[in-house]
């Protein structure tokens, strides 16, 4: 009986340390590979911009709370951002891409990623892993 317990216990501490270990397939997942990249340059990037800033410098911990302009103007969290675009914008449909654009290029005085890159598909899945859960409402409003 000792032996049978011995045995399941070495059965559940192997099964529970190949739980507990990333399998490389899990490791080479490109979608996690991505929103890693993205999720680094929203904190790190400056996008080669002039003042030094970064995604983050306004979009506050990683975008998932309120952030704020140089200026002081509060910004929205970004949670629900890949959930409500595209949206209308100055009378103009504006896509994603284009925000994250705008945002590099107008804010952070950066050269923006271009249409296409794996720098813009990598933002676009950062900010879609953030809106996970959060309800579609194409054209909604911010949080």
């Amino acid at each position: 009986m000792t032996s049978l317990r011995l045995l399941t216990a070495g059965c559940a501490a192997v099964a529970a340390a190949l739980l507990l270990t990333p399998s490389p397939a899990r490791a080479a997942d490109p979608l996690a590979q991505a929103v890693a990249r993205g999720a680094h340059m929203f904190a790190h990037d400056t996008f080669w911009g002039s003042n030094n800033m970064t995604c983050e410098s306004c979009h506050l911990g990683g975008g998932k709370v309120k952030g704020r302009l140089p200026n002081g103007k509060v910004l929205p969290s970004l949670v629900n951002a890949a959930a409500i675009y595209p949206r209308v914008s100055h009378g103009k449909v504006k896509t994603l891409s284009q925000q994250i654009r705008h945002c590099v290029r107008d804010g952070l005085g950066g050269n923006a990623p271009a249409y296409g890159s794996a720098d813009l598909a990598d933002m676009i899945a950062y900010l879609g892993s953030i809106a996970h859960g959060q309800p579609v409402d194409i054209g909604g409003k911010k949080k």
